[in-house]
């Protein structure tokens, strides 16, 4: 079975200069994510999509094999689909007769995830027959609201004039971005990662932290260090320091 990772990483972060190749925990960030996919039983190549050479120096050094996403795919209100079409493409015309059965979505940002919880995801896809897959984490009896284009605050997923006891509310997840599985048609037919039989491969609600603003680092810096998760990482022959 064939099973690759895609990372995409692009250089044009606004509220984080650089921020996928920032200094987290000793590590580029980029570095961390190719790691957990490089120790996964299940994935056989790792790739970064990138429009930045420093970034695509970084994910050289860290293992990673490197896509060079052109200007058009790789603006602001560019989607992580197209990234991952494109890639895919690029993919398929180096290894034309080498079917890909999944890829494995990961984001740099969510540094937080495992490498069990890559595999635990591929596991549970394989196993169940499904055609895309998601991580998350229960949501608890969190009582959610948004705002209208009124500008008037609603109740989501519960009836505030009928407030229910914890314990009859209905299992609600939340989608955490840290992992997303799927077949290769799933994407080429729906331009979507997510679709036909959908699943969900469950992680503590901690690892939903990602790293957006410039306090998540500290956040993400605090848990990651007080779970250990830097020793949970295989060290590769490849030491060269990055800082």
């Amino acid at each position: 079975m064939k099973i690759i990772a895609i990372i995409p990483a692009r250089g044009g972060s606004k509220r984080i200069s650089g921020k996928n190749i920032i200094n987290f925990c000793g590590k580029p960030l980029l570095t961390w994510t190719i790691e957990h996919a490089r120790n996964s039983k299940f994935i056989n190549n790792v790739y970064v999509v990138t429009d930045n050479e420093k970034i695509a120096k970084v994910a050289k050094k860290s293992g990673a094999e490197i896509i060079e996403e052109p200007s058009e795919i790789a603006s602001d209100l560019s989607t992580s689909e197209s990234a991952l079409i494109y890639a895919l493409s690029k993919i398929n015309k180096k290894t034309s007769n080498d079917k890909i059965d999944y890829v494995v979505f990961l984001q740099a940002t969510s540094p937080l995830r495992e490498t069990k919880d890559i595999d635990n995801a591929i596991n549970k896809i394989i196993s169940e027959k499904g055609d895309s897959l998601f991580g998350g984490a229960e949501l608890g009896d969190f009582c959610i609201w948004k705002e209208s284009i009124d500008h008037e605050l609603e109740s989501v997923n519960y009836d505030y004039k009928n407030r229910k006891r914890s314990q009859e509310f209905d299992r609600q997840f939340v989608e955490n971005g840290s992992i997303y599985v799927f077949k290769p048609k799933i994407l080429s037919k729906l331009n979507n990662r997510l679709g036909g039989k959908i699943l969900i491969s469950l992680m503590e609600f901690w690892k939903s932290f990602e790293i957006d603003e410039p306090d998540d680092i500290v956040l993400c810096e605090k848990i990651f260090k007080i779970k250990g998760l830097d020793k949970k990482i295989k060290i590769w022959k490849n030491k060269d320091k990055f800082f």
